[in-house]
């Protein structure tokens, strides 16, 4: 960035950070032992088309790169919604998270090629309580922002409130294994989350 964008305000595009996402599977481990908390199975990449580009193009894209394995019934699948204040998401569902982390790594790398880098907003990783899990364990998700390479937790307990508790505790639980937002005006709550 030079002095006069400095001057007239312009910035940078932001690129995205998505290598810490691979952190996640070994974090699994912690997460089911001492949060007693596994993967949903699901997973979605959300971002902001830009105007003029059609969503359903780069879907199709996408699907093909992933090569999701119609006939495999491990193999994750993938489908695409907009949500209420017109983001889109993209939505893998499979069994495995080392799987579905590579999936997600892949959309990501291929909406970044296709120039949407600075439209990406965030990826969600739901979590589950595991079988025979003490009532602590919640329903909630990692959500990891591209741009700043980290994760916080978002534990909903409704349409509109969220229980910041179970919040903390995940991220002292698995806050050694994983990259954590330090800044907690950051773990912006994600309503109506299509996962």
């Amino acid at each position: 960035m030079g002095l006069f964008d400095a001057i007239l305000g312009r910035t940078k595009a932001v690129a995205p950070k998505l290598d810490a996402l691979f952190a996640l599977p070994s974090a699994a481990v912690t997460l089911e032992v001492q949060a007693g908390l596994v993967s949903s199975g699901r997973a979605g990449v959300c971002w902001k088309p830009p105007a003029g580009q059609a969503p359903a193009d780069v879907q199709a894209e996408i699907s093909a790169l992933l090569d999701l394995g119609e006939g495999d019934s491990d193999a994750p699948s993938l489908r695409s919604v907009e949500d209420d204040l017109g983001f889109r998401w993209l939505i893998v569902e499979g069994t495995d998270l080392d799987d579905l982390v590579t999936q997600v790594h892949q959309a990501n790398t291929l909406l970044t090629e296709a120039g949407w880098g600075p439209q990406l907003l965030c990826s969600v990783f739901g979590l589950r309580p595991a079988a025979g899990a003490d009532a602590s364990a919640r329903t909630g998700y990692l959500v990891y922002l591209f741009k700043r390479g980290s994760f916080y937790p978002f534990c909903p307990t409704g349409p509109s409130s969220r229980d910041n508790e179970a919040e903390l505790r995940l991220k002292s639980t698995v806050g050694a294994d994983l990259p954590f937002e330090a800044d907690l005006s950051r773990w912006m709550a994600l309503w109506g989350l299509p996962l």
